[in-house]
């Protein structure tokens, strides 16, 4: 054999290994990360129903499967700290231990555990952590010895539960039933698909206009067949590639249970949650901004809201506060509802805080209506809490909910009645790749303002619009709203004459609400969003732009920067 043929041989032989290895490591994460997720609901579970034997099995088999695979791919301890939990889930599920609270407090602190020991490994990150502390509250609750098996080689009990099918490998029918796709390839998909959208309008005007022109021409017709065809099959090919971003926001929502089982516990509060729609599906990209402006409503829920047990049976309400999450569809747009039964927000309390703060002026706060003062908890640095706690006092948190709102271009709206308890609504778009327009006409020019940020539009005349420290506004229902237009704000030039009737487009966005004066309405159009090219750059106000079917292009607002816009020029 000459040097060429034993140099390339071992190599080839190499690349194979270290192929197979990273295949394994990659069906690993993706195995355990659904057996992690799943674990720490259930261990909430378990507490709820520690009589449960098939839960206890279920348990149990998860945390063995991961001790398993762990131990093949030499994970030590990942597999140390999975021995150490099954001895104490095993003693449980043999009915050897008696499930407590502090018990589960321990399990739970181990879960947190596995879960950083497992992101360590995503993260090739092979450096220890110290868990003599853990290890040494497992072994004390399963009164075992301390001397423990070897790490890498954990000795295996041969019952039968022990050897179930948990722990064998996915079958090949549901491996096959699925692929794993990067997120990049699908937004290429996605542009794509937004590049067919536009040609098909192109196309559907001139279609329409030919057929207008030659309606005696007999391919007239058929070139409208042939669009219509086109049409329907971009809709579904565009709503089959949106399908494949959304995913369950079951995902998200089941995180939440044990944060407030540990806001309870550090309260010495009493609080059951209750989630309702968490199978409906949004955009991956919501979802994964959604995280902290849900963390942040449910502590001040649990921190201000729910009462302490002797503070509410002395009025009279269940010693048990409840926090309710309603996650639900409404045509685009996705509602998730956080209400509580607790003590409600009092008007006059936030505005004397925010005072004290220096947040606002003494004539800011005579002119504040009842939802003004609700949303002063979304400003930076406020807070009632007398005193800095792990959940509060800081004032920080609720500013983070107005801008990951903001930025998903969604909309929050509080409710509240002192001793009843307080509800928010958040209404977020179902994807941002693709957003519904209002067309609307200001002189003449046209413009599309997003449908997720439009509240409703009023008709009114021109007389009917007041004025307040130079400022045009509208009296809406119970509320001054403030009005502008898009020529000022913009500072644009909208050639034509002011019409004796005018609408106003009510926009909101996170907590905040304008009114944008224009002259028409034309109509609602699904819109694929276009950046302004390098040329143009970033246009204050201006979100992007799209070519109308008559080949027009159009601006699209950005309803988060015309309001900053607005706010600098008043």
């Amino acid at each position: 054999m000459t040097q060429t043929d034993q140099d390339n041989k071992p190599k080839g032989r190499t690349g194979e290994v270290k192929n197979e290895l990273e295949e394994l490591v990659e069906c690993y994460i993706v195995e355990n990360r659904e057996l992690l997720d799943q674990l720490g609901q259930d261990l909430l579970d378990l507490e709820n129903r520690p009589t449960d034997k098939e839960l206890h099995q279920k348990v149990f088999r998860a945390v063995h499967t991961i001790k398993g695979t762990s131990s093949f791919l030499g994970f030590d301890q990942m597999t140390e700290l999975a021995h150490a939990l099954e001895d104490v889930l095993n003693k449980l599920r043999k009915g050897d231990l008696k499930l407590t609270t502090d018990m589960v407090d321990v399990l739970l602190g181990t879960y947190d555990f596995l879960k950083i020991l497992f992101e360590r490994i995503q993260t090739q990150n092979s450096e220890p952590i110290d868990l003599s502390k853990v290890l040494k509250q497992l072994r004390t609750i399963a009164k075992v010895s301390t001397k423990t098996p070897n790490a890498s080689h954990p000795v295996l009990s041969p019952d039968k539960d022990q050897t179930s099918s948990s722990s064998t490998p996915v079958t090949s029918k549901t491996t096959d039933s699925v692929i794993r796709v990067d997120v990049g390839r699908i937004n290429e998909l996605m542009n794509l698909v937004g590049e067919l959208v536009l040609a098909r309008n192109r196309l559907g005007m001139v279609t329409q206009k030919m057929n207008e022109e030659y309606d005696d021409f007999p391919l007239a017709e058929q070139a409208i067949e042939t669009s219509s065809q086109i049409d329907f099959i971009t809709t579904e090919l565009q709503m089959a590639v949106l399908k494949t971003r959304m995913i369950p926001i079951e995902k998200l929502v089941n995180r939440l249970p044990r944060l407030i089982r540990d806001v309870s516990r550090e309260m010495s509060k009493n609080i059951e949650l209750q989630i309702y729609g968490e199978d409906t599906e949004i955009d991956k990209f919501i979802i994964d901004e959604l995280n902290d402006p849900l963390i942040h409503i449910l502590r001040n829920a649990a921190d201000h809201g729910i009462e302490l047990p002797e503070e509410r049976q002395k009025v009279g309400k269940a010693s048990k506060g409840t926090i309710i999450v309603r996650v639900e569809r409404e045509g685009n747009q996705i509602v998730i509802t956080i209400q509580d039964d607790g003590r409600g927000m009092d008007p006059e309390k936030l505005t004397q805080a925010a005072l004290k703060k220096g947040l606002i002026s003494e004539a800011r706060a005579r002119e504040m209506t009842k939802r003004d003062a609700f949303n002063l908890i979304f400003e930076p640095g406020f807070t009632t809490a007398e005193q800095v706690t792990h959940v509060s006092g800081r004032g920080v948190g609720l500013d983070v909910v107005r801008t990951n709102i903001s930025k998903l271009k969604g909309i929050i709206d509080i409710e509240s009645e002192i001793g009843v308890g307080s509800k928010f609504v958040l209404k977020l778009p179902l994807t941002l790749a693709v957003i519904q327009g209002l067309l609307v006409k200001a002189g003449e020019e046209i413009f599309s303002i997003p449908i997720g940020s439009v509240l409703e539009v009023v008709r009114v005349e021109a007389n009917e619009i007041d004025t307040i420290d130079g400022r045009e506004v509208y009296r809406l229902r119970n509320m001054i709203l403030p009005l502008a237009q898009i020529s000022q704000v913009l500072g644009v030039n909208v050639n034509g004459t002011e019409p004796q009737w005018r609408y106003i487009v009510v926009t909101g966005l996170a907590d905040q609400r304008l009114g944008i004066v224009v002259d028409s309405l034309l109509g609602q159009k699904e819109l694929v969003i276009r950046s302004l090219g390098r040329y143009l750059g970033n246009v204050p106000g201006i979100s992007g732009s799209t070519i109308l079917g008559d080949g027009k292009v159009m601006m699209i607002i950005d309803v988060g920067q015309f309001m900053e816009l607005y706010a600098r020029r008043s």
